[in-house]
């Protein structure tokens, strides 16, 4: 996994330089690389994880050489022409003063490293302010390392340090492309700050609900700005100039994987392979369903063609391009890619530049004679659906009904309700006659509610009846049920027309089966009737309709 960058070595000429954070195998080996084409210049070792690379101009003195920003750990490393020129370091947190006071017991040989455990986890998750890193080091460790660790370092003052999560630029006072920038910093300890470009202090900070883990930053600091955070909590925030404390904009259903601002819009990759697009003001706009889960996301700026889309990487190493929420391009590579970066690279203005999970660095460039087309590749309606129909014009019998219409409304409209009300009454006397004479499938007595369905397999002359009963009550079990047949005679022949149902538990489907036997052969059917008795009384609980299907004849034998 990569972060990457252009340096511009003046404002007249193109970048001609890339700048590499390597993270290397993720405990050793951070390494800054500068690369001129495919050649690489030189690399500087970093002590920890690079979590940004951004270039920026510090002053407007001559010749206009930008700086280089890398973020690693608590620190941000600046360097000017290829050399290291500063190191910035965040400012300290204050320490948990129980901790402070159990090690300075320590200090003076008070107690000894068990009674020190013990007495971190006791507050470990009750103070005002989170353990130390030397702390939480100790508690990780088994009891035969304790001794060795405390004699190295209980001497040694805490220190509580929090640590750079991401990292863009804001301009200071201009809107030009060569104008002075601030950075803007993310922070593990939940605050986005902004510092001076020239001393290095901290000009303003924000504190946020969660952990900033995306920035997307437009405006001056001077004039108006605006900062788009997305949070390890699935939320966006914006932060404006005047403002103390963020504005909740988004709420998302997944953690985002990617920020990008397109236009007045925001693009944003979620967890759930999810691609979304919102209002600054919150209002999601469109939602694409992606094929694989998003690895990074950047924004294409083609600006001498006037094209912007949004570039998707994958993790089925696919690179898509995306117009609102139009499929323009799908771009095949070698291996996944982690990060990518488009602009001018050298003397092309349309260079892709890509790294890959396998440590691979891929540059393509756009062909000069390249034609973006709004054409939709993903699944979906057809375009001709779009297309608008060919109305015919409004004849004169329509504009008279519309005219009648619109004279009669308030009568149209009674008369509409009325026969509404008929049909609505006619079908609740309906069904209450059904359920008075019980010639519905499901009982209406609430002290032994029934469901029945019937099945009918076969295709004649002899048809298998399955009737499956199932007491629908929650724990009243039901006895002593029969069930009887009503059909026609010269029709039809039951093998077994009456059954004793057995005790009905709750919750179960009893399947109870009999055979019909066909005794016409000139093709006609009838409807077999089915009544479930309870024993003693006269009225059925359940009545069923069964409309036997036609029989293929008497077999001849």
């Amino acid at each position: 996994m990569l972060t990457m960058t252009q340096w511009r070595t003046s404002t007249h000429s193109p970048p001609v330089w890339l700048i590499v954070g390597d993270l290397g195998t993720g405990l050793y080996n951070m390494k800054l690389k500068v690369y001129k084409g495919t050649t690489m210049l030189s690399e500087n070792t970093l002590i920890d994880l690079p979590t940004g690379v951004v270039a920026f101009l510090m002053d407007t003195n001559e010749p206009r050489t930008p700086a280089v920003a890398v973020a690693s750990g608590p620190y941000i490393y600046i360097y000017k022409n290829l050399r290291p020129y500063f190191k910035f370091t965040l400012p300290p947190l204050e320490v948990n003063s129980l901790e402070q006071d159990v090690w300075n017991q320590v200090k003076e040989d008070k107690i000894d490293p068990l009674t020190l455990r013990e007495m971190l986890e006791s507050f470990r998750d009750k103070g005002d302010k989170p353990l130390s890193v030397r702390s939480l080091r100790y508690l990780m460790l088994e009891p035969h390392e304790m001794e060795a660790f405390v004699s190295l370092h209980k001497m040694q003052p805490i220190k509580r340090q929090t640590v750079i999560t991401c990292m863009s630029t804001l301009n200071k006072n201009m809107a030009d492309e060569d104008a002075v920038g601030c950075l803007v910093i993310g922070t593990e300890n939940m605050e986005v700050c902004i510092l001076d470009p020239e001393a290095f202090t901290i000009q303003a900070k924000v504190n946020l609900p969660s952990v900033p883990v995306f920035l997307d930053v437009t405006g001056q600091f001077d004039v108006e700005f605006r900062i788009i955070v997305a949070c390890r909590n699935g939320s966006i925030y914006i932060i404006r100039r005047d403002s103390k404390r963020p504005k909740h904009c988004i709420e998302l259903n997944s953690q985002p994987v990617g920020l990008v601002r397109l236009n007045k819009n925001i693009v944003v990759g979620c967890g759930k392979e999810l691609l979304q697009a919102y209002t600054q003001k919150g209002k999601k706009l469109w939602t694409v369903q992606l094929p694989a889960p998003v690895m990074t996301m950047g924004l294409m700026d083609h600006k001498s063609k006037g094209f912007q889309a949004v570039l998707v990487a994958l993790a089925n190493s696919e690179v898509h391009l995306y117009r609102d929420k139009i499929l323009v391009n799908i771009t095949k590579t070698q291996d996944v890619v982690t990060s990518l970066c488009f602009g001018k690279y050298g003397r092309e203005d349309g260079t892709l530049i890509m790294t890959t999970k396998g440590g691979g660095l891929i540059i393509k460039i756009l062909k000069r004679t390249a034609v973006f087309e709004d054409k939709d590749t993903s699944p979906g309606p057809p375009l001709a659906q779009s297309i608008k129909l060919n109305i015919p014009r409004k004849t004169k019998l329509y504009v008279d009904q519309t005219l009648r219409e619109r004279e009669n409304a308030v009568a149209m409209h009674r008369a509409f309700q009325t026969d509404l009300y008929r049909l609505r009454l006619r079908a609740a006397r309906e069904y209450v006659k059904a359920l008075e004479a019980s010639l519905a499938p499901v009982s209406a007595d609430l002290q032994e509610p029934l469901n029945m369905n019937a099945v009918v397999q076969g295709i004649g002359p002899a048809f298998k009846l399955t009737l499956n009963i199932q007491n629908t009550s929650a724990t009243r079990p039901v006895i002593n049920l029969q069930i009887s047949f009503l059909y026609d005679q010269t029709l039809y022949s039951i093998k077994r027309s009456f059954f004793k149902i057995p005790m009905l538990v709750p919750g179960l489907t009893y399947p109870i089966e009999t055979f019909v036997q066909s005794l016409s052969d000139r093709g006609i059917s009838d409807t077999i009737k089915v009544f479930v008795l309870r024993v003693g009384r006269g009225v059925p609980l359940l009545t069923a309709h069964i409309h036997m299907p036609v029989s293929e004849g008497l077999v001849v034998g």
